[in-house]
């Protein structure tokens, strides 16, 4: 019942004066998505209006563990019966394990099911936050430096989670947390990553071709704030922010689709509302939007943001509309805006080059895992 009302929720919003005067191309390329099922609950659909002491062998062992750990092994001890990482004397070791393609599958249907099960948050799902999570431990690197990036989970530390960005992502790592308590060898690094892309799946998004191999680190690795976007700016901050990290025009604006899921809160970054009428569901309707809708400056009490005229629910940020002021940005927007299987296509692979940003990975990109939906 539940999957039935999400499918007519879906049909529904198609059906509303403001997404039916936009051309509807959301039919998603079968090349780069797995099929499967929507998700059971109804509240996850489209929606026509938003809603609101160790020994010196034991120093050398945790030496060679490290290593083992960045080529994809780890070591273990029992204790009890209960198997965790390796934490004290050499003779606690019991061998070397070495994740498989099911293993990572295991983590990832444990974040999907938690994700179906936990419908308590905004708009009925943590997705949009793990997202969120993902690319923001991902954005902070500089290929000047080669600095920051997914490797080393350094959120973890102040004062790097206290900054204002990543103000609210505490909800995203404490949603995580049961998942690494049961799988206690996957490092925080790689399952932030691996939760991102489990998101992005499960929200009927593309694929994401996804590897392991992060470490994580300590606070000394923490990055300066100022290395994320903000959003009150435009495309000169935004050619800034993403080319310290490699991307162009293309790719800026291919990552900005992201757009597509969860909303703005006004205890985080002090803005305000969701972008689409169905924050919880990937698509091109972030771009198919931003060109089909107008837009006017929003009079509140808050920051500059921009309200759409037609149901007055939505919001667009000052780099949002960047993304349509400036003709090499808009080019692209339009091209997204026209074929959704484009924009899958295209996201999918800058996702990949997001998460993989400065990692010193001892696979190649062909052993990258292409990990099934949950059923």
């Amino acid at each position: 019942m539940a999957t039935a009302a999400k499918s007519f929720a879906r049909v529904a919003a198609r059906s509303t004066p403001l997404a039916s005067s936009i051309k509807n191309t959301t039919t998603h390329n079968a090349r780069y998505i797995i099929p499967r099922q929507p998700f059971r609950s109804s509240r996850r659909g489209y929606a026509s209006e938003s809603n609101v002491k160790t020994s010196s062998m034991g120093l050398y062992w945790g030496i060679g563990a490290a290593a083992l750990a960045g080529a994809g092994g780890y070591f273990f001890y029992n204790n009890g019966g209960v198997t965790n990482l390796r934490e004290g004397s050499a003779g606690e070791t019991r061998g070397i394990f070495t994740p498989t393609k099911e293993d990572y599958q295991k983590v990832y249907n444990e974040i999907a099911r938690r994700l179906d099960e936990r419908d308590d948050y905004d708009d009925g799902s943590f997705g949009p936050v793990l997202v969120r999570l993902a690319w923001h431990c991902s954005g902070t690197y500089d290929k000047e430096t080669n600095t920051g990036g997914s490797n080393g989970a350094t959120m973890r530390f102040a004062p790097e989670k206290d900054h204002g960005a990543n103000a609210g992502l505490h909800a995203a790592q404490d949603f995580m947390e049961p998942v690494h308590v049961k799988f206690p060898w996957i490092t925080y690094s790689d399952l932030w990553t691996l939760g991102g892309v489990c998101a992005i799946q499960e929200m009927q998004g593309p694929t994401i071709p996804w590897r392991p191999g992060r470490m994580d680190r300590d606070i000394s690795m923490c990055t300066p704030d100022g290395r994320l976007p903000d959003g009150a700016k435009e495309q000169k901050h935004l050619r800034a922010i993403f080319g310290r990290m490699g991307f162009d025009d293309r790719e800026i604006v291919a990552l900005s689709g992201a757009h597509a899921l969860g909303r703005c809160h006004t205890d985080r970054s002090g803005f305000e509302g969701p972008w689409t009428f169905s924050p919880t569901v990937m698509s091109n309707d972030y771009y198919r939007l931003l060109l089909g809708e107008k837009w006017n400056v929003r009079k509140w009490n808050g920051p500059k943001q921009f309200q759409d005229v037609t149901s007055k629910s939505l919001m667009m940020l000052p780099t949002d509309m960047a993304l349509v002021q400036d003709k090499e940005f808009k080019k692209h927007v339009e091209r997204y805006a026209k074929d959704d299987q484009v924009f899958f296509a295209e996201f999918r692979d800058v996702m990949v080059k997001l998460l993989e940003l400065g990692v010193p990975f001892q696979s190649k990109e062909e052993d990258r895992l292409l990990l099934q939906p949950l059923e």
